[in-house]
């Protein structure tokens, strides 16, 4: 049940700040805001595939990043906000 709402949480702050250093405006709702950061954990978990559930900056940094690049393919598919 905590890693639900650890997933949650996480994925408001990583969506959030996605947002905060994508250029221009996004306008999602805070659903799809978790949903965003949850979905750039994934991608960045995918592509690390280091396999390590510890917290870390670079995981961090690579989930934001991994958010940002799940915008960019919204915008060029014209999904979302």
């Amino acid at each position: 049940m905590f890693n639900i709402i650890g997933a949650i949480i996480s994925g408001l702050f990583i969506g959030a700040f996605a947002q905060l250093f994508y250029p221009g405006h996004q306008g999602y709702s805070w659903v799809a805001t978790i949903l965003l950061g949850i979905g750039g954990s994934l991608v960045a978990g995918l592509i690390t595939s280091q396999g390590q559930r510890d917290f870390s900056r670079a995981g961090c940094l690579a989930s934001i990043l991994g958010a940002m690049a799940l915008i960019f393919i919204g915008h060029v598919l014209k999904i979302g906000g």
